[in-house]
């Protein structure tokens, strides 16, 4: 049997550090597969005179599997966002971001498991309608929520539930006050759920969604919402269970998957063997599931579970004073 083609984007800052950190634990795990290296982000720019080259858009459109180290895109004038940017070249409409507790993270909880799914390609982030005015006195853009993107969301939803044992979906909206878009997303909302009878349906506002997750996170399973308030609401639950250094994401369309941490490329400590890898471990982890691996996804993330509970080799965010090579190597080691 011939090798998967994984193409790999070994990101910006931290993202070489964690990427190759990840490719060490995915070979020791035995997943056996061929690596593409593609550039994107400040290095293609560096390289290649560009933020997303050609080359690197045909490798992941070849490969349909990608894990990707975090990209930055510089501020200013121009180019959007290089992640917003492959959403939409590949409709990757689906952005699945769980989050677990780990015994041994600086986390306020412990009983956290909740996976946000957020629609990735209209609402608040399609940057439909972005202008400001001559004057630079009034701006203005324009939030579009399709019958068909909603219905496809949660359906997805409501399809991972159910593949993974969940219990309920849980609906975040704000169609009290917006009720034309998020009117109509609760609207598809309620009539998927009508389908799954075997999964609890509910419905919440944003606002008390917020403050709910803060007060009792237990209450949540599967939420599923769009895009903006998905953005919000996940990097809360990151913090719910230490921080985005622990929270990874996959992007997820019909014939593409692109699979990352949720962080950013902290510049200020690249290279410098401090980075945590365990957002791109466990967007690793998703990947293998995604490709029917299970058996090894288990593996890995029980060995990083048990490095991080253990307390010995991990790195500072986490309370410790490894490095990225040290706390990877007892990864490898549990392997």
């Amino acid at each position: 049997m011939s090798k998967r083609n994984i193409t790999v984007i070994p990101g910006d800052g931290i993202g070489p550090d964690i990427v190759e950190a990840t490719l060490k634990v995915l070979d020791k795990a035995g997943c056996d597969f061929n690596y593409e290296f593609a550039d994107a982000g400040l290095m293609a720019l560096e390289k290649h005179g560009e933020l997303l080259p050609q080359k690197t858009l045909n490798l992941i459109e070849k490969n349909r599997v990608t894990l990707k180290g975090p990209l930055t895109t510089p501020i200013g004038e121009g180019f959007t966002s290089i992640n917003v940017t492959l959403r939409k070249k590949f409709n990757l409409y689906a952005n699945v971001r769980p989050v677990l507790s780990l015994k041994g993270t600086q986390a306020r909880y412990d009983n956290v498991d909740i996976i946000t799914i957020r629609e990735n390609t209209e609402g608040m982030y399609s940057g439909a309608g972005q202008r400001v005015s001559n004057d630079g006195e009034t701006a203005e853009a324009m939030s579009i929520i399709t019958r068909e993107g909603a219905e496809r969301i949660c359906t997805f939803a409501y399809e991972l539930a159910r593949k993974e044992g969940r219990k309920k979906v849980t609906a975040v909206h704000k169609a009290n006050i917006m009720k034309s878009t998020s009117g109509l997303f609760l609207k598809v909302a309620r009539e998927v759920g009508e389908r799954y009878p075997d999964i609890q349906s509910d419905e919440m506002i944003v606002d008390a969604t917020c403050m709910k997750l803060v007060m009792d996170p237990s209450q949540f399973d599967v939420i599923v919402t769009t895009n903006l308030f998905g953005d919000i609401l996940s990097d809360l639950c990151a913090g719910l269970v230490g921080g985005l250094g622990m929270a990874p994401g996959a992007n997820i369309g019909k014939d593409a998957a692109i699979f990352e941490a949720v962080h950013g490329s902290a510049p200020d400590i690249a290279g410098q063997n401090l980075a945590n890898p365990t957002a791109l471990l466990l967007g690793a982890v998703q990947m293998l599931e995604y490709l029917g691996m299970a058996d090894k996804a288990s593996r890995i993330r029980d060995a990083v579970r048990d490095t991080i509970a253990a307390g010995e080799h991990v790195t500072r965010d986490l309370g410790g004073e490894a490095g990225t090579t040290e706390f990877t190597d007892a990864i490898l080691a549990r392997l």
